[in-house]
């Protein structure tokens, strides 16, 4: 699925990958397409099963992380949702969630334990991320000292940019730049440990919160191969770029060809997008220990 229109229903919201639908006044629903982007660009093509991937998995680590904070999920069986949405059934199905209606804060909540990414290319060049100063000599990859809470702000366009967590105070205020950075630490120590147990090393990840009137919840997605780094456990070893479940392998790619990265974006060939599509569906079995709902 590339896009979906829903008659009758209002889309609200077009992103990279999700449709969002208002339901009702306190009411959204999260579609999932298996749309790819890299670079914050859309690719022309879709990976096959990735927006079921994203939307399952999503559920899941809700479902596990709430004995932490409280999300904006009521059903993602599209046997609850309303009357109304009863007859798009068959594209909704294991795609699609029915959220609360929040208040998005403006800021990404990155949480790193490893040295990879943007991290990595600060830390090159200034020894700190985010302002947070880090040992000397560190490689590529390494594990950090303790996982660190890294922000950024959350652009409509283009790129993110990484800020100090003395701009989300100024952002936010300081009650919710505390709980939102406590939270996000506490979901990746918790989630970090048992992915390790089920051989996969999350590198970093990404959460975003909002408010329903003033209760702080856990919103968008959770712990997926888009908002997170997913290394075989296996297969790790500091010093160098490592392998992954997530959509590095497609960025990895990228970097091979004459792409200025800006739109339009490239066509992936077959092989890239048939082993992308089983490597999202492959971190899905692991992490859950079930099959994908197709």
């Amino acid at each position: 699925m590339r896009t979906l229109e829903l008659p009758g229903i209002p889309k609200v919201n077009r992103g990279k990958v999700r449709e969002i639908f208002q339901v009702d006044d306190n009411h959204l629903l999260i579609v999932v397409t298996d749309r790819i982007s890299a670079f914050d660009v859309v690719l022309p093509n879709t990976i096959p099963h990735k927006g079921k991937v994203l939307n399952q998995l999503s559920a899941f680590w809700f479902e596990q992380v709430e004995h932490i904070v409280p999300n904006h999920v009521v059903s993602t069986r599209v046997e609850d949702f309303p009357a109304r949405l009863k007859p798009f059934r068959d594209d909704l199905k294991g795609r699609s969630m029915l959220v609360r209606k929040c208040r998005p804060l403006a800021v990404e909540c990155v949480v790193r334990g490893y040295l990879a990414g943007s991290g990595w290319k600060e830390y090159r060049e200034t020894g700190e991320i985010c302002g947070i100063r880090l040992p000397p000599g560190l490689q590529e990859a390494d594990e950090l000292p303790e996982p660190i809470f890294t922000p950024s702000t959350k652009a409509v366009t283009g790129h993110d940019q990484n800020i100090t967590f003395e701009q989300v105070i100024e952002l936010l205020g300081s009650e919710t730049a505390n709980a939102v950075r406590d939270f996000s630490l506490s979901i990746y120590r918790w989630a970090r440990q048992y992915a390790r147990e089920r051989g996969i090393i999350i590198c970093d990840t990404k959460f975003e919160f909002g408010y329903e009137d003033s209760r702080l919840l856990l919103i968008d997605e959770v712990l997926t191969p888009d908002s997170s780094r997913f290394w075989p456990a296996d297969e790790y070893k500091p010093g160098r770029p490592q392998p992954s479940f997530d959509k590095q392998f497609i960025r990895d790619y990228l970097e091979t060809l004459d792409w200025d990265k800006t739109p339009p974006g490239p066509e992936l060939p077959e092989d890239i997008v048939a082993v992308s599509s089983r490597r999202y569906i492959e971190a899905y079995r692991r992490l859950t220990g079930n099959e994908l709902e197709l």
